[in-house]
């Protein structure tokens, strides 16, 4: 992938933009607020760590105890606990408990589609 250099990612000084103000104002109305924007960042963080990927992976293929993605990630059931909390938190896997035993899925079919999206990005090329 070709790199830029700092000067071709600047607009030149004489530039006066590509659209008039009142374009920009209505590019801007349909931005994302700063909160939502913290929201889909944070989201996307949780795409960032490995284990985490891996664990939505498994998920991916059917719902899971915990015992079952220790075994699978080569893992302690603390450091695999620790990641599902993060992920429950942001609503990307749920949990669903059976007398002591507790299953956990993706939450819902958007987490997949974005997953395999995302998966299949990165294998395009």
């Amino acid at each position: 992938m070709a790199r830029l250099t700092p000067a071709a990612e600047e607009c030149d000084t004489t530039c006066s933009g590509t659209s008039t103000s009142m374009d920009l104002e209505a590019i801007k109305m349909e931005m994302l607020d700063d909160q939502s924007a913290i929201q889909f960042a944070d989201w996307f963080k949780a795409f960032s760590d490995p284990t985490r990927v891996k664990i939505i992976g498994a998920l991916l293929q059917r719902e899971l105890c915990v015992h079952d993605l220790t075994v699978l990630l080569e893992m302690g059931q603390s450091a695999i606990s620790h990641q599902l909390r993060y992920l429950r938190n942001l609503r990307i896997v749920k949990r669903r408990k059976v007398g002591k035993t507790v299953y956990y899925s993706l939450d819902d079919t958007h987490i997949e589609q974005i997953f395999l999206q995302t998966l299949q990005h990165t294998k395009h090329g």
